[in-house]
């Protein structure tokens, strides 16, 4: 039976933090047998990105795929970096008459737009308190799903969930768990270190609950250790990007005014 997870299980992070899908392997979810013919549907869909103004470089960019040929030769079949919006193209193009692509029609469809929503919602608020207010109930939804995947992964009692979290934390900030982060940030140990960050941390830390979620789900990962490693991996990815992109250290933020004094239904005007 097609599912969601499909989709899912073969998707990508880039070093960068951007998700991509594999021309290759979704060729193979579409059930088609013919590269050359799955081909004729990525060049329509290039068209239509190009029609729609966008650039077919930055949604279907070509990469060497090398397999082995025999006697220890590899050969370069190609391969093909799909964005979200790419596939969408794709799935648009593709054999209607597929249940598989009749289900990815609904799916990319609805991602895309979900993300198109919440990119749009976000970049309509001007203040920093509008930011942190959105970012920490977005934060707060996807501490949910984690916990969920988490459970699923076998991190079952509130002890083992809290060596859990830590892992993340220490992946991010270079070793800090979230008391060690209280101290830096001089919070008391009542006070919940996210209500205090601004929203530069806040995006940080939702891209390692987001990207540890779906590692987990996507890798199929069982038991503790290996659900605690893979928090921590994540962790330290996204601090390697930050270090990357110029960024200032997550633990080297400034500690801000708690954001449950700022979410008040006086000051709070953002819209649903």
């Amino acid at each position: 039976m097609t599912t969601k997870n499909q989709f899912e299980e073969i998707k990508h992070i880039n070093d960068i933090g951007q998700e991509y899908w594999s021309a290759r392997e979704l060729f193979k979810v579409l059930e088609y047998i013919k590269w050359d013919k799955f081909l004729n549907v990525i060049d329509k869909a290039k068209e239509a990105c190009k029609n729609s103004g966008q650039g077919p470089d930055d949604h279907f960019p070509r990469v060497e795929k090398m397999v082995k040929i025999g006697s220890g030769a590899v050969r370069d079949i190609g391969d093909l970096h799909l964005s979200r919006y790419a596939c969408y193209l794709v799935i648009q193009n593709a054999d209607p008459s597929k249940e598989v692509v009749a289900f990815g029609q609904t799916y990319f469809a609805v991602q895309t737009r979900k993300q198109e929503v919440l990119e749009q919602a976000f970049e309509q608020l001007n203040s920093e308190d509008e930011k942190r207010i959105f970012l920490r109930k977005e934060m707060a939804e996807h501490n949910k799903h984690l916990a969920d995947a988490a459970k699923d992964a076998g991190v079952i009692q509130p002890w083992e969930y809290a060596i859990f979290q830590n892992h993340g934390y220490m992946g991010l900030y270079n070793g800090l768990g979230a008391k060690e982060i209280q101290a830096k940030k001089g919070l008391k140990k009542s006070q919940n270190i996210l209500d205090h960050m601004g929203s530069t941390e806040l995006a940080a830390n939702l891209f390692r609950a987001t990207q540890t979620e779906e590692k987990l789900k996507r890798e199929k990962i069982k038991g503790k250790l290996k659900a605690n490693q893979a928090h921590f991996e994540v962790g330290k990815k996204v601090r390697q990007t930050i270090i990357e992109l110029g960024g200032t250290m997550p633990e080297e933020l400034p500690t801000e005014e708690s954001i449950k004094k700022i979410d008040s239904p006086n000051k709070n005007q953002l819209k649903k």
